[in-house]
């Protein structure tokens, strides 16, 4: 089971494998669509691993992308209607963000590279591990932003009025997109600065 624990630390995606990095910038301005943007692509990376796994032996060779793009697709559909039906506005906030999940490296890189050739219950484990830990950087970066950058979370005051009156200002530079890049890259500097966890 260790080995599967990889992407929530020395292999996450997102800091050490670099994939998905896009979506993570954009869409961390806020926590609450960090953690549903964070919910989808596990949901699509699990399933998508699963479905792979199981029709595996059946799928040509010349035309496996095309059916793993049909099977992330299917997946990503489903969840956007989800999103529209029950959390709408925030399926607003995500925009194309959603529908960008077919194309997620991390989405199709471990289709690639372990559902293609792993059995289905590792695979669902697998997806589900490496949807969580980019879940985890979209969490940690999206609680930074909007707590200083707001003073919220999940849209509920959080800093102490005391703070503001004591002279506190909201730091409007968290929520801007230059700002996610650079506690991305301040994730991956932290990560990777024992050298224990330098590949």
């Amino acid at each position: 089971m260790k080995k599967y624990l990889g992407p929530l630390n020395k292999e996450n995606p997102v800091l050490v494998q670099v994939l998905g990095v896009c979506s993570a910038l954009a869409v961390t301005a806020q926590l609450k669509p960090a953690v549903v943007m964070a919910l989808s692509v596990t949901v699509v990376c699990a399933l998508s691993n699963l479905i792979i796994s199981l029709i595996r032996n059946t799928i040509p060779p010349r035309v496996r992308i095309i059916v793993q793009l049909l099977v992330v697709s299917f997946f990503v559909v489903m969840v956007d209607m989800f999103l529209q039906a029950f959390v709408y506005d925030v399926s607003k906030m995500l925009s194309v963000f959603v529908g960008l999940i077919i194309t997620n490296c991390i989405v199709m890189g471990r289709l690639e590279a372990f559902a293609l050739s792993h059995k289905p219950l590792p695979s669902l484990v697998d997806g589900l591990m490496n949807g969580l830990g980019y879940g985890l950087v979209l969490v940690v970066v999206g609680t930074l932003r909007e707590l200083f950058g707001r003073g919220t979370l999940w849209n509920i005051r959080i800093m102490p009025q005391a703070f503001y009156e004591a002279g506190y200002l909201d730091n409007g530079l968290m929520i801007l997109p230059p700002m996610a890049l650079i506690l991305v890259g301040s994730l991956i500097w932290i990560l990777n600065r024992n050298p224990k966890n330098a590949k």
